[in-house]
C-alpha cells in the first residue's frame, strides 16, 4: 500500500481526481450506451401488416385536431382505425370530430363527459381508448402532433416480431426560428438518445406517448396504469418502466416513422412541461434511478469542476491533464451525437451538442428542483 502514500492529496489534485472520475462516467455512457444507437446497423423489418388501432386522447384540441387528424386518417396502411377520445372538451371538438367522422369510416370517436375523468389526467381516457380498441396492436399519438409520412403506421408496425410487445418511436419537434426551439429540439434528441440506447442494451425504461406502440394484451396483463394512477404523467415512461423486459422491446428510428410536434413558444410554457415530466422519475425502478442519477450527477459536476481547475491551475500539469480529459470527452460527444443524429435525422442539430449540453445541464437542475414542488394534477 506504499503507492497510496505517493498520491498527491492537495486540493487541486483532489479536484482533478473528481473531474477525472466524472469524465470517466461520461465516457462510459457515451461508448457503452449511446454508441449502440450511434453505430446501430439496420435491422430486419417484418413485412406483416396486422390490423392496428391508433389511439389519440384530446382535451380542448379543436385547432390541433383540425390540422393534424387528417394526416393520421390518410396513412398508407391496409387495415387500421383511428380512435379519438374526446375528454370532456369545452371547445367545439365534438362537433368537429362528428363532421370528420362522416368523411372517414375508419375514424371512431368516444366522447367522455367532464365528470367521468376523476383524475384530471390522460391515463383514464387513454385506458378507455385501449379497452375499446378493435385491434390487438395499439399505436399511440397526441393531438398536437402529426405523422412525418404516410408510412408512419407501417414503419412502427415493422418493428413487431412474435417476441416483441413494445416498439419505441421518436417524436421530434418541428424546426422553428430561435434559440429556444433549438434547445427544445436538442433536449428531445438527447432524451431519445438515452431511452433508445438503454433499450438496445436490454434495459428499456421509457418511451414517449406521442409515438409509442404496444400489444393490447400487454396493457391488460400489466393491469394498465393502476400501479401509478395517482401520478398525472407517466402514461408512457412509467408504463414502459413497468412492462419492458430484456427481450420484448424494439426501437424504430426511420424518419418516415417519426411524429412531428409543435414546440412550446415560450420558456415559461416549456418550463411547465419539463417540470411536469420530471415528476415521474422518482417512480422508476431502483436500477434506472441509480443509473440515470449517476449520469446526471456526473453531468452536474463536470463543467463546474473543469472551470474551477482552469481558474486555479490553468498552466500547470493539473490544468493540462484536465484540458486533455475535457477534449477527449468533447470529441467523444461530437462523434457519438453526430452519428446518432444521422439516425434520427438530427445530424445538423447534433453539431451544437457541446454548447447545448452545458446549457441543458444548468436548466435541468432548475427543472428538477422545481419538480420537487410540483403537485398539479391537471392534464389540460
Amino acid at each position: 500500500m506504499e503507492w497510496l502514500r505517493e498520491i498527491p492529496l492537495t486540493f487541486d489534485w483532489i479536484m482533478l481526481y473528481a473531474f477525472g472520475f466524472t469524465a470517466t462516467i461520461q465516457l462510459f455512457w457515451y461508448w457503452f450506451f449511446f454508441s449502440r444507437l450511434a453505430f446501430r446497423k439496420k435491422k430486419k423489418k417484418y413485412d406483416a401488416t396486422p390490423p392496428v388501432t391508433v389511439v389519440i386522447c384530446a382535451k380542448n384540441e379543436y385547432l390541433n385536431l383540425e390540422e393534424n387528424l387528417p394526416f393520421f386518417l390518410d396513412q398508407d396502411y391496409p387495415n387500421y382505425e383511428v380512435l379519438v377520445i374526446n375528454d370532456g372538451s369545452d371547445d367545439e371538438s365534438e362537433l368537429l370530430l362528428h363532421e370528420i367522422r362522416g368523411k372517414y369510416p375508419h375514424l371512431t370517436v368516444i366522447n367522455l363527459q367532464k365528470s367521468v375523468n376523476f383524475f384530471k389526467g390522460k391515463k383514464f381516457p387513454l385506458s378507455i381508448g385501449i379497452r375499446e380498441a378493435r385491434h390487438g396492436l395499439v399505436l399511440l399519438a397526441d393531438a398536437d402532433c402529426r405523422p412525418a409520412s404516410r408510412q408512419w403506421i407501417a414503419g412502427m408496425v415493422s418493428g413487431f416480431d412474435p417476441a416483441t410487445e413494445i416498439v419505441l418511436g421518436y417524436g421530434p419537434y418541428r424546426k422553428r426560428p430561435g434559440l429556444l426551439n433549438m434547445l427544445i429540439r436538442f433536449d428531445t434528441f438527447f432524451i431519445a438518445l438515452q431511452y433508445f440506447s438503454f433499450a438496445l442494451s436490454g434495459n428499456a425504461y421509457m418511451g414517449v406517448g406521442r409515438n409509442l406502440a404496444y400489444r393490447r394484451e400487454t396493457f391488460f396483463r400489466m393491469k394498465g396504469f393502476t400501479s401509478h394512477y395517482i401520478v398525472m404523467s407517466g402514461d408512457d415512461d412509467l408504463f414502459i418502466n413497468q412492462a419492458a423486459t430484456r427481450g420484448n422491446v424494439r426501437i424504430e428510428t426511420c424518419p418516415q416513422s417519426h411524429t412531428l410536434s409543435l414546440p412550446k413558444e415560450t420558456l415559461a410554457k416549456w418550463f411547465h412541461q419539463k417540470r411536469r415530466h420530471m415528476t415521474t422519475g422518482k417512480y422508476y425502478k431502483p436500477k434506472f434511478k441509480f443509473l440515470l442519477g449517476l449520469f446526471g450527477m456526473s453531468q452536474l459536476l463536470f463543467y463546474p469542476l473543469f472551470i474551477a481547475i482552469m481558474a486555479c491551475c490553468l498552466l500547470s500539469t493539473i490544468g493540462l491533464v484536465a484540458a486533455a480529459i475535457f477534449g477527449l470527452r468533447m470529441i467523444s460527444m461530437l462523434i457519438i451525437f453526430y452519428k446518432a443524429g444521422k439516425k434520427l435525422n438530427q445530424s445538423r442539430l447534433s453539431l451544437y451538442s457541446p454548447l447545448f449540453d452545458a446549457v441543458m445541464t444548468g436548466l435541468n437542475i432548475i427543472f428538477a428542483f422545481a419538480a420537487m414542488f410540483f403537485n398539479s394534477n391537471r392534464w389540460k
